[in-house]
């Protein structure tokens, strides 16, 4: 819902993972960069905009990004070295704003309602984005307005490396020149259907009467023409750092066998991981929480970098707890809990072809959703255990 006198920011980390190799590696400078993966498989997960300028641009193959532009420098990447330079951007938003949301790993929306009985709203947003800059290294565009949608759109008008405030009262005066494809989530079957119909601008769209739009393209012509009038919600979902998910079992008789309790951490990292993908979330941050029969409880957390992989969680999962378990000490308890979750629209690890595995896992997913969560399971939490309290 858009709240009158309502100030959203969006942050946008420019090219953010070239953006990273440059700050590591300032020859890369000004030069053509591809960050993706092999050139017989591949895609590109981003470049830079001298790459862009030769037609390359996110989630091409690989082998045509080289056709386009054979001289680029092709980086496979790191995830785990963006996560960190995400994270460090994440906490200095959380120390500036009243409430943020986390949308990708390069991507934020704070609301700042109310802050302009206190500041002015306009320069806060430019002093936090050259704080930002400042303190990281790093380029980020951001847009102010009255609507997550609208700051969006601001945002990629300012790029690169720009702001772009949206006044209030002055949201068609910005929407309606632009192109429907500037319109969020606008892909290519809709712009041909929009232009089939005559329209090519958001003021086409805004001119529009709504019941030919809804009759043409149902909900998504409401939506449409919602936003063509500069109307979109101001919600912003909270700080990714309140959220978090988290299964734990307590066991009848204490345990001591790390054998046994490595298969119910992994059954409980499953769960887990399985809630998460539900939730279309990842998570940067994974706890282990171990109670002892004298009731000492302990817990210790690792940032990991963003994934919702089993694989990747299990074996993290199972490292923190070798750390820390006193072998032999019986355990009444053993929990597991993700945090720092954000949105899996981010981009996975696509340049080691992550992608694949996460569709692999989802598909094991619906099968569970189908036939029931116990339908498929980990040959490590196969075997008949001793009964536990869920």
């Amino acid at each position: 819902m858009q709240i009158p006198g309502s100030y959203i920011v969006h942050f946008d980390l420019d090219s953010f993972f070239v953006a990273v190799e440059i700050l590591l590696d300032p020859s890369l400078k000004g030069k053509p960069v591809i960050v993706g993966g092999s050139a017989s498989r591949g895609v590109v997960s981003t470049c830079s905009y001298e790459a862009r300028k030769y037609g390359v641009h996110s989630a091409m193959p690989m082998q045509r990004a080289m056709r386009l532009c054979p001289h680029a420098v092709v980086l496979r990447g790191n995830y785990e070295r963006y996560s960190h330079y995400s994270k460090t951007v994440t906490e200095i938003i959380a120390s500036k704003v009243p409430l943020y949301q986390k949308a990708s790993i390069d991507e934020f929306y704070c609301d700042l309602t109310g802050m302009d009985r206190f500041f002015g709203v306009s320069q806060y947003t430019r002093e936090l984005r050259e704080y930002i800059i400042r303190e990281t290294g790093l380029p980020i565009s951001c847009g102010l307005s009255s609507a997550k949608f609208i700051s969006k759109m601001a945002t990629n008008e300012a790029k690169p490396n720009g702001f772009l405030e949206i006044p209030h009262g002055k949201e068609k005066d910005f929407l309606w020149p632009l192109g429907i494809e500037k319109i969020n989530g606008v892909g290519k079957q809709t712009e041909q259907r929009l232009r089939k119909l005559g329209l090519h601008t958001i003021k086409d769209i805004a001119l529009t009467p709504r019941d030919l739009l809804v009759g043409q393209l149902g909900k998504w012509g409401e939506d449409l023409w919602r936003k063509s009038q500069g109307m979109g919600s101001g919600e912003v979902e909270g700080r990714w750092d309140q959220k978090s998910m988290s299964h734990e079992t307590t066991f009848h008789e204490n345990q001591t066998d790390v054998g046994f309790l490595h298969k119910k951490l992994v059954a409980l990292t499953e769960r887990n991981a399985y809630d998460l993908r539900q939730d279309h979330k990842l998570t940067g941050c994974i706890t282990v929480k171990i109670r002892y029969s004298d009731f000492e409880t302990i817990s210790r957390q690792e940032s990991i970098a963003y994934t919702a992989l089993d694989d990747e969680l299990i074996g993290k999962a199972k490292a923190i707890f070798d750390k820390f378990y006193q072998k032999g000490r019986p355990v009444r308890l053993i929990g597991v809990r993700f945090s720092q979750l954000a949105d899996d629209g981010m981009q996975m690890d696509l340049f080691n072809r992550q992608d694949d595995k996460l569709n692999l896992y989802k598909a094991v997913d619906a099968i569970k959703n189908r036939f029931g969560t116990g339908a498929v399971s980990k040959a490590a939490t196969s075997k008949r255990l001793p009964k536990d309290k869920k």
